[in-house]
């Protein structure tokens, strides 16, 4: 089945990349501007009446060789013998009177006025207007690419030794975009991926698993063609689309490979089977792929709201590309991961060292020196302990000791780098988005300063009138009239060279006509103000459009900033509504929105900074100007799904240790030191990718490359990794908060994380996953669960490790069962089943033959659950909970004086929660099991009553008791010399606290220690570090976190570390020196 999906998606993704090879013919020029705007409602009205202005398709810039002016007969006579060679070779392309052709150079009468306008007054510089034909702009540029071969080397050819002939105009200018956009693809393709490749062999030391994410991204920009081609075929695509696509789907396939492939390798490490490796990869990683690329894809389908067909364009590819990548990271690439299985580490550093440097260090170093290196490059897979030890583990751990001093400057920077977005300015597409030396460029600048009342791109005004009408016809020159008075402008609008006549559609609507006069402008950047000059001209009652290339720009970006604001609001509304579905958490989505916009008001101050203000013009090669509108539109969901992605893998992995039974502190610390490595490995291929787009020359995708690169930058270090883990520890278990009806809501749709058990053996291969969200395991947990886990730790204190093993496999070494009869040791297996129940750190009960009766007390019957720590004599300790937990057999001699054997005890009533210290557990001493807190030391699960905080949930009300003989009441005590464990300890006849009964480490029976006990102390012997309870959210802030012991409601027996409290005859609590002195004096 494995080979079966490789062969069918790698033959349809080759299939569909063969299909669109050829889609560049295919692509469109339009979709630059708003089709519902009023001067492109003005433009289709003169191009229905007078037919498309050819006028400005192609300039020839003609100067003459030096000595010579461009009214020589000699020379104008060469020069005619090209045109008449151009139309004889072209004649369905080009055409002295359709398309149209202006030439000073032919010899007629006539021709003295157009020589005045085609020639500068000094003589020197000459143009020719050669229109192509095409009623759109995808056919006029096809046809422009078709002639402008003949344009080359035009001076030899002809025999005009010296003259120069330079090309503007609108096609060459748009042919030189186009150009730059394949080469930009090229180089994505010939530079990007190779470095790409290499980068990837050193995140995973190995040359086989690099090649995989390469072959993902190769395969999604394949398959990404065909699509494209599809949908080009049946609507319409911009051409810059392509170029946007490429960058967008190769970036994203590499990074979710990564995050694919690291996961199946951490899973390996952890010990498991290829089979459960690659279960458990998609269950997790494969899923958090899915939602991320649900979170880009609603993020670019805000674009279509915008409307311009150029981004409608970008959103269609993008979101198909998108969407491709992770199909493909979740079938073929699990597919290849289940073949290669370990093999994935092949022709690793270490086993290309092996056969090179290592023999050559054995050689001339030492030994010592060569092992060394062997086991630096042993490729062995971490595991999870050995990753949140790491640098990140350590960096989110210093990010949460300090987080007010880490947020409040992070926030500072980011708003500082925001402050050059003020200053803002947008425009249209120009020839200044060529590089300075672009030949295009340099001609259509020089024909702007040789002829500036000819410009290309004049303000139009369409008029509509009654042809019947003379009235209507007078007030067309009155218009005209009205509009010489705008300053700002080349020439008058009342020049009858520049006026045009047509009718609207002669057989439909006979007396309609348009009326059009243009004129230039001398300052493109005061566009704006002189149009709206024009539209408040009075009309006298006719229907006036400024039109033209100026005001389509002017409305199109006016389109764009009153839609921006819906858009914004939809970008948050849809992502937040998927993270929530997702997590459970209404916390969560709003913080991930507000660091969002940080990151992206950075980001556009960052480019207002270089493009608008024009630092480092110079060394990108670009000249600073205002910037595209619609690009900065395409700018901002593009980061902001990019943001997002990474917010939802952080967050996955914090979510994932949260279930797992950590605390809010550690799930963050376990959340940043698992992926804080993977997010900036993936953020920075996609620089790689869009580095080299930036060395485009296109400044529109510089704009787009540079955007990427800083807010990748930002996000995946300062963001992410300093801002995000600061206010998460700020925050606090209100993280997960969300109401109650909102988590109703959500349980109820059925989105969540899986929560995964432990496989250790291929045995267990086929556990399935349960769903859950972070923000709803508490909503679900059983109400006796959840009653006597509440109390028994603060909300924000740690749960139990989670296990790991010191092995190179990741997986702690099961040891044998003991024989029937034999003696068990004192000391606890961490981690390890149990024969009746869940995990327990509890010393295991002595070994009894099968069928045997139990002894107790010299006598058969069940065995009552042991005394609690801290238990007195006649106070009961808490009943089993939940109807699945496990009877627990206790050793005998542990039943409470006076208490009789067949009476059942009573519930323990649920103390006050621990106040535990200030300090991080980075930071505190080394105490084996005992936990520092504010008064002093915590002796186990004893909690001192009266100095803690109060409880989060409410406190169960105690079990009725039952009758049972109770041991003599203990002399009273002063109210000032209350225990600190918050009851009063029953003494014996010398005034001193009874010891709870052990088992010795010698004969593993139940004895009474005296006041010095013989075997390990507790310093020698460890504890466990399951011994820390897991961490209980407040009702309704996050998930209870899984755990044996909170299921059964068992609490672990007392060890010496409980009595040595008591070995001090009296309340008062010890320090943590004198704990560690007094062990040490028992070796």
């Amino acid at each position: 089945m494995r080979f079966l999906v490789i062969a069918v998606m790698i033959a349809l993704m080759a299939g569909l990349g063969l299909y669109g090879l050829d889609l560049s013919k295919h692509l469109s020029q339009s979709g630059w501007f708003d089709p519902t705007s009023e001067s492109d409602l003005g433009a289709r009205y003169a191009d229905k009446a007078l037919g498309r202005d050819h006028t400005s398709d192609v300039i020839l810039l003609v100067t003459p060789p030096e000595g010579t002016t461009v009214d020589d007969p000699t020379f104008g006579k060469k020069v005619e013998t090209f045109v008449e060679d151009l139309i004889a070779t072209h004649p369905d392309i080009v055409g002295r009177a359709d398309p149209g052709l202006y030439d000073p150079f032919l010899v007629q009468p006539a021709q003295s006025a157009v020589q005045e306008r085609l020639f500068t007054p000094d003589k020197r510089q000459a143009f020719i207007s050669i229109g192509v034909a095409g009623n759109d702009d995808t056919t006029v540029l096809a046809n422009y690419n078709t002639i402008e071969p003949f344009f080359d080397d035009i001076a030899e050819r002809f025999d005009i030794p010296g003259a120069t002939f330079e090309l503007a105009g609108l096609q060459p200018v748009s042919g030189s975009m186009a150009d730059g956009m394949d080469k930009d693809i090229k180089r994505a393709e010939v530079i990007a991926l190779p470095v790409v490749a290499l980068m990837l062999f050193f995140v995973f030391g190995g040359v086989v698993a690099a090649c995989l994410p390469v072959l993902i991204g190769g395969l999604t920009i394949a398959g990404s063609l065909g699509i494209m081609k599809i949908l080009a075929l049946t609507t319409e695509l911009n051409i810059f689309a392509q170029s946007v696509v490429t960058l967008i789907g190769l970036g994203i396939a590499i990074d979710y490979g990564l995050f694919i492939v690291s996961r199946f390798r951490e899973e390996l490490g952890e010990g498991y089977s290829t089979k459960a490796a690659v279960r458990r990869t998609v269950m997790t990683a494969g899923q958090t792929v899915v939602f991320s690329a649900t979170i880009i894809v609603a993020a670019l389908a805000c674009l279509l709201i915008m409307p311009q067909g150029f981004l409608k364009s970008v959103a269609y590819g993008a979101i198909a590309s998108v969407s491709l990548a992770a199909i493909l990271s979740i079938t073929v690439l699990p597919a290849i991961l289940g073949i290669l299985g370990p093999r994935v580490n092949m022709l690793s550093i270490g086993s290309i060292l092996k056969y090179t440097a290592i023999p050559l260090v054995r050689r001339f170093s030492t030994e010592e020196r060569a092992v060394a290196l062997e086991n630096r490059f042993s490729g062995r897979m971490k595991t999870s302990q050995e990753v949140e030890n790491g640098f990140w583990g350590r960096l989110a751990t210093w990010v949460m000791k300090n987080p007010l001093k880490t947020a409040i400057p992070t926030v500072l920077l980011l708003l500082a780098l925001t402050v050059p977005f003020g200053s803002i300015q947008f425009g249209g597409i120009s020839e200044k988005f060529l590089p300075p030396d672009n030949s295009a460029r340099v001609a259509q600048e020089k024909f702007d300063e040789y002829f500036p009342s000819e410009r290309t791109e004049a303000v139009k005004l369409v008029i509509v009138y009654d042809e019947t009408n003379q009235e209507d016809q007078n007030k067309l020159e009155a218009i005209a009239r009205q509009a010489d008075q705008v300053p700002g402008f080349t020439n008058k609008f009342s020049d009858p060279d520049k006026a045009g006549f047509g009718s609207y559609d002669a057989e439909r609507y006979p007396n309609v006509g348009v009326y059009q006069v243009s004129a230039g402008l001398v300052d493109r950047t005061k566009a704006a103000k002189a149009i709206d000059q024009l539209r408040a001209i009075d009309t006298q009652g006719l229907t006036m459009y400024v039109t033209g290339t100026p005001a389509l720009t002017q409305d199109s970006i006016d389109a764009l900033m009153n839609r921006l604001p819906l858009m914004a609001i939809m970008l948050v509304l849809i992502t937040g509504l998927l993270m929530f579905l997702q997590f459970g958490s209404l916390v969560l989505p709003i913080k991930a929105a507000l660091m969002t916009a940080l990151g992206l008001g950075a980001t556009l101050g960052i480019l207002t900074w270089i493009f608008v203000d024009g630092h480092g013009a110079g060394l990108a090669n670009f000249t600073p100007g205002p910037l595209f509108a619609a690009i900065l539109v395409l700018i901002i969901a593009i980061i902001f799904g990019l943001s997002t992605d990474y917010e939802v893998f952080l967050l996955s992995r914090m979510v994932e240790a949260r279930q797992r039974g950590a605390s809010t502190t550690e799930s963050i610390r376990s959340g940043i030191a698992h992926t804080g490595g993977i997010i900036t490995a993936a953020a920075a291929i996609l620089v790689v990718v869009t580095g080299a787009f930036s060395l485009s020359d296109i400044v529109m995708m510089k704009y787009i490359a540079y955007g990427m690169i800083a807010a990748l930058i930002l996000d995946a270090t300062v963001i992410r990794m300093l801002l995000v883990p600061s206010v998460m520890k700020l925050l606090g278990d209100d993280c997960w908060w969300a109401p109650r009806w909102m988590q109703t809501v959500q349980r109820k749709i059925g989105l969540g994380e899986a929560v995964l058990e432990d496989e250790p053996d291929e045995q267990r291969d086929s556990r399935a996953a349960r769903k859950m969200s972070a923000g709803t395991l508490v909503a679900e947990a059983p109400t006796s669960v959840m009653a006597a886990a509440r109390p028994r730790t603060a909300p924000t204190g740690p749960a139990p490790a989670r296990r790991g093993a010191p092995g190179r496999d990741g997986r702690q070494p099961v040891p044998p069962r003991p024989a029937p009869g034999a003696p068990m040791t004192n000391a606890p297996q961490p981690g390890v089943p149990q024969p009746n129940g869940p995990l327990t750190n509890a010393p295991a009960a002595k070994t009894r033959q099968p069928g045997a009766p139990v002894q107790r007390n010299g006598g058969p019957g069940p065995v009552p659950p042991a005394p609690m720590p801290g238990d007195s004599p006649g106070r009961a300790a808490p009943g089993r909970v939940g109807p699945s937990a496990p009877p627990t057999a206790q050793p005998a001699g542990s039943r409470a004086p006076g208490a009789s054997a067949e009476a059942p005890r009573p519930e323990r009533r649920p103390m006050a929660p621990y106040r535990r210290s200030g300090l991080p557990k980075s930071d505190r001493p080394d105490t084996g099991g005992w936990t520092l807190g504010e008064g002093g030391i915590r002796l186990g699960d004893a909690a001192p009553r009266g100095n803690g905080d109060r409880p989060t949930g409410t406190t169960p009300p105690p079990a009725p008791p039952v009758q049972a003989p109770q041991p003599a009441a203990a002399p009273a005590r002063d109210a000032d010399s209350r225990s600190p464990l918050g009851r009063r300890p029953t003494l014996d006849d010398a005034g001193r606290r009874p010891l709870a009964a052990s088992v010795s480490p010698e004969n593993s029976t139940p004895t009474t220690r005296g006041r010095r006990t013989s075997g390990p102390s507790p310093m020698e012997r460890g504890l466990s570090p399951d011994a820390t309870p897991a961490a209980t959210p407040r009702p309704g802030t996050g998930p209870v976190p899984p755990s044996g012991e909170a299921d059964s409601g068992r609490r672990r027996p007392r060890t010496d570390r409980h009595a040595r409290s008591d070995e001090t005859g009296d309340d008062a609590q010890i320090s943590v020196q004198e704990l560690l002195k007094r062990s040490r004096s028992e070796k």
